[in-house]
């Protein structure tokens, strides 16, 4: 069956408040949704008889010179996707999340500083005011984020935190294609060849990984960042090895850590993380 499709904040609580009493999960997503994104609504599904899942392209996380208008848009697909999987399907438009005289942002520090704020620093603002907005609208119990976008959940779960609000945030494991690339909307950009060479971001991770367990965390960066060089890759943002739990620079793995990276191909700017155990 269909998910229900709504498209204002008025129209999503009034068909939510029947089920207030009864967990209700939310998965927030930007459409072009691929098996990662419906492993996310599976997840919040396996904790709430009730979810709903939010589509929506937000203009305040891209800049200028960003992929905004070409991003995939894909409604009726996603529709499709969803059905039997999802209760409810929110796809405001840009109007309905941003009404004229619309002045407030939300900004965060603590996991937000660094890495991609040193390359997109408009990026967590967009996202946190967003994603508060979303969780406003909807007041759900449970909002699941993929770890694939590992900096963005520590943020988003500082986010709900500092600010009270009463959703619990989960993450949930990064699906990946055959060949262990990371799955993502921006994929359908990537050419033969850009392709091949994509799928040793995750393998050079795993050695990354391997580096950072037997020596200098440091050294270990900067191998990483020169084999996504040598495998092809045309720039590479960051190889970074940080707390798993703040982000925050280290030293020794005597804690959980996480090892980051961000490299482009063409225009195509790629993402993963792996932990340290």
């Amino acid at each position: 069956m269909s998910p229900r499709l709504v498209t204002t904040v008025v129209e999503l609580r009034e068909a939510l408040e029947p089920w207030r009493g009864a967990p209700i999960a939310m998965v927030p997503t930007m459409g072009a949704l691929h098996d990662g994104h419906l492993s996310l609504v599976a997840e919040a599904a396996s904790h709430a008889p009730r979810t709903l899942v939010s589509i929506f392209v937000n203009p305040t996380q891209f800049a200028p010179h960003e992929d905004f208008a070409a991003y995939p848009r894909s409604l009726e697909s996603d529709m499709a996707k969803l059905a039997g999987k999802t209760d409810i399907v929110f796809a405001p438009n840009a109007a309905e999340m941003y009404r004229p005289g619309f002045a407030t942002t939300v900004t965060v520090g603590g996991p937000a500083l660094g890495l991609e704020s040193d390359f997109r620093p408009h990026f967590f603002a967009g996202v946190a005011t967003v994603v508060a907005k979303l969780l406003l609208a909807a007041r759900p119990d449970l909002a699941v984020f993929g770890e694939k976008d590992y900096q963005q959940l520590l943020v988003v779960k500082q986010m709900a935190a500092d600010l009270d609000l009463p959703v619990r945030i989960m993450g949930a494991p990064t699906l990946r294609e055959v060949d262990g690339l990371a799955m993502s909307s921006r994929n359908s950009y990537l050419g033969a060849e850009q392709r091949r060479v994509a799928a040793k971001l995750n393998l050079i991770l795993k050695d990354v990984v391997a580096w950072a367990r037997s020596g200098d965390l440091r050294a270990a960066e900067q191998r990483g960042a020169k084999a996504l060089l040598d495998a092809g890759f045309d720039s590479v943002d960051y190889v970074a090895i940080r707390d798993a739990e703040t982000l925050a620079v280290i030293e020794t793995l005597d804690r959980p850590a996480r090892v980051l990276a961000a490299a482009r191909l063409g225009g195509i700017r790629l993402i993963d993380n792996m932990p340290i155990a």
